[in-house]
């Protein structure tokens, strides 16, 4: 007696959700799975629309996922580990960090419910509640706020943590928090991982400072430019650069060996012109110089002054009939004196 052999029989609505998943996949260049736990079915409609235009979100049985994924293949069966629980396929055909930021952003906060587990330690800030004295105080104290009634209200007097992230919220804790409007946890879209480009990306690869990623490309682009015409090799980006950087290096090459070439000639005149000027500039004696560089407008008062000193000069001597023999008997001492040196020196 043979046994028989059973073959699994697959509903025909399943080969068909199968089939519309694979066809998704198809759609776009970066597919992921993501978390929905927790989230009501009205609010996960409204993320659906919001992601209209820009990702599309795909909510199946677990099961039918697996299967879609192995059908495409592509690499995408990688990210099969990631289904479990409550998830949903996403599909954009934009690039996985630009998902992640968009998934990250369209969170919004909301209650916690009892018997849920704290994503984040949960605090009940300090200042007035607002509410009146009564025995809510007394609610306040027990979960482990530091709460007192002061100036006719309840305030917590301090920042009180009541719960530790990862705990369970009992029913007493979760009601405080309601009746102060405390909302400690964010519902959204939670991105498990990625596919894109052959590469599996999870959440923590794709969490980043655009501000700093971005100083961080220009600093290397400018780097890179840097090293490309230091080191003399061209590029599209840098050529331009260094035949800039070629002609004056050339150019002054040619003005310390004074090369006389034509477009070079206007250069060296003025630097010629310059070095005259500031030699000029440590001769006290104008005659010395070219007549270009001496200082007519500066003279000319100056000349006139000794020709008037001059003329003074001559009216005194007519005065002074004497002068001349004066002047004689100071001729006569001088060749004197230079007979005596004479004779000092041989």
């Amino acid at each position: 007696m043979s046994a028989e052999r059973k073959t699994e029989t697959i509903p025909q609505w399943k080969k068909e959700e199968v089939d519309d998943l694979v066809e998704t996949l198809g759609e776009y260049d970066s597919v992921g799975i993501v978390d929905i736990t927790g989230i009501p079915s009205r609010q996960l409609q409204k993320m659906r629309a919001n992601l209209h235009g820009t990702a599309e979100l795909r909510v199946s049985r677990n099961t039918l996922m697996h299967r879609a994924l192995d059908e495409v293949q592509d690499g995408l069966e990688d990210l099969e580990q990631y289904i479990g629980g409550q998830v949903g396929l996403i599909g954009t055909n934009d690039n996985p960090f630009a998902l992640y930021k968009q998934l990250e952003a369209s969170k919004t906060a909301a209650p916690i419910n009892a018997g849920e587990v704290a994503p984040n330690d949960i605090v009940i800030p300090e200042g007035d509640t607002g509410m009146d004295p009564g025995q809510f105080v007394g609610e306040l104290q027990a979960v482990g706020a530091e709460a007192r009634i002061q100036e006719g209200s309840i305030q917590v007097m301090a920042d009180s943590t009541v719960l530790e992230a990862g705990e369970t919220v009992d029913d007493q804790l979760a009601n405080v928090l309601g009746e102060l409007g405390i909302e400690p946890k964010e519902v959204g879209l939670d991105l498990r991982a990625v596919f894109a480009d052959g590469v599996l990306f999870e959440p923590e690869e794709l969490e980043l400072d655009v501000e700093e990623y971005q100083a961080d490309i220009e600093a290397a682009v400018a780097g890179a430019r840097n090293l490309s015409i230091n080191a003399v090799y061209p590029t599209a980006q840098t050529v331009s650069a260094l035949l800039g950087k070629g002609a004056g290096e050339a150019k002054s090459v040619g003005l310390q060996a004074a090369i006389e070439d034509e477009e070079l000639m206007p250069d060296l005149i003025s630097k010629a012109d310059g070095q005259v000027r500031a030699l000029a500039a440590q001769i006290d004696d104008p005659e010395a110089l070219p007549e270009e560089l001496q200082d007519v407008d500066a003279a000319a008062p100056a000349a006139e002054e000794a020709g008037e000193e001059d003329e003074s000069a001559d009216e005194d001597d007519a005065d002074e009939p004497d002068a001349d023999e004066d002047a004689g008997d100071d001729d006569d001492d001088d060749e004197d004196a230079g007979d005596a040196m004479g004779a000092m020196f041989g």
